[in-house]
């Protein structure tokens, strides 16, 4: 299920995600049991082999929006970006992803394609602010995760000043 054309509408902000230099995304939620990532048959094993609940995530990033609920950690979209937008949050910080709101990250995760490091990984946007609007990561995730909108730059301001 592609993410929601009308994103983040409906979404509330759950928190930041910054890196380290200033920036920071958002993780907008509630999140959705009943996409990809939960139906997928890796992803559920790769959750149930760490020992770890899987649950409802949410959107992360705002101009550009991963909805993390759906993404299958395919890695296209690490591989297409141009400008190296995204990295695997778990090859810099291995924690579960319901714990990212709140911390900083570096920017020092894998940006390779095949080196998260299992199904739970996550493509985060961490260099959200570096997006070209290239969209080429929009084109070639299989779950349709993935939704960059310039437009949305005030919506993510807005939401900044109430978290």
């Amino acid at each position: 299920m592609p993410i929601a054309e009308n994103f983040p509408e409906g979404l509330k902000p759950l928190g930041k995600i910054s890196d380290g230099e200033g920036h920071f995304h958002i993780m907008w939620g509630p999140g959705r049991s009943d996409a990809e990532a939960f139906s997928d048959a890796d992803v559920k094993a790769a959750y149930e082999a760490r020992g770890e609940e899987q649950v409802p995530l949410g959107v992360s990033g705002t101009m550009v929006a991963v909805d993390w609920d759906s993404c299958v950690a395919d890695g296209a979209c690490i591989e297409a970006c141009p400008v190296q937008v995204f990295q695997w949050y778990r090859t810099e910080k291995d924690i579960p992803a319901k714990d990212v709101v709140g911390q900083t990250f570096q920017g020092t995760g894998s940006s390779v394609k095949d080196e998260r490091k299992d199904m739970t990984d996550k493509a985060d946007p961490i260099r959200e602010h570096d997006c070209i609007w290239c969209m080429a990561c929009v084109s070639v995730c299989p779950p349709q995760a993935i939704k960059v909108d310039q437009s949305n730059v005030e919506k993510h301001e807005n939401a900044a000043k109430t978290l």
